[in-house]
């Protein structure tokens, strides 16, 4: 009998990587990382399930790693954004971009 790649393990491995790149999109990369958590799961029980019908599972593997890395930077980065906002406001993180892209020629 012939092994049937794992259904969406290709898709998990995908959304892991979009997790991690996005992570600085201000929860962008949380809603990937998420999404690839819950198809892993389910990928994960279903391979469980018949481990010898089923191939691909590296990926599976590989794409819950990298979503768990995604959401961790996603978290730190928007605890990071709520804290700008939290101790400068809205016209304190506005004059800091400014002052930024003054001071860099942007």
């Amino acid at each position: 009998m012939e092994k049937q790649k794992l259904p969406n393990s290709t898709l998990i491995l995908v959304f892991g990587i979009i997790s991690i790149v996005t992570c600085c999109c201000y929860g962008l990369g949380l809603v990937f990382g998420i999404i690839a958590m819950v198809m892993s799961k389910k990928a994960n029980a279903l391979y469980l399930a018949n481990p010898e019908q089923y191939s691909g599972y590296q990926n599976v593997k590989t794409g819950k790693i990298l979503s768990i890395i995604g959401i961790i930077l996603s978290v730190i980065y928007l605890g990071y954004v709520i804290f700008l906002f939290a101790t400068l406001g809205m016209d304190g993180v506005m004059n800091m971009n400014e002052e930024f892209m003054r001071e860099y020629g942007m």
